[in-house]
């Protein structure tokens, strides 16, 4: 496995979840789609923000689990070698 791929989910999951927070939280997004002549799709956002921040903090949780379990991985090799 990997070593650096935790750190890879990890990293994702967090630049992720403070854009859908961003989004969420801050009219940021509101008044993008306002200027951009698309605030029909404003009433929608809820339906595609609280999902992605729910997935992109299961890919820290899935990231951080990947991360121990490498360094677990690496522990029992090491033994094995010594």
């Amino acid at each position: 496995m990997e070593l650096n791929k935790g750190n890879r989910l990890i990293t994702t999951g967090i630049v992720g979840s403070i854009v859908a927070v961003i989004c969420c939280l801050t009219p940021a997004l509101v008044v993008l789609l306002s200027a951009l002549g698309l605030a029909a799709l404003i009433g929608y956002l809820d339906y595609v923000l609280l999902p992605a921040m729910a997935i992109f903090l299961g890919l820290i949780g899935y990231g951080w689990w990947t991360k121990s379990r490498c360094a677990e991985e690496s522990k029992t090799a090491e033994v094995r070698k010594g």
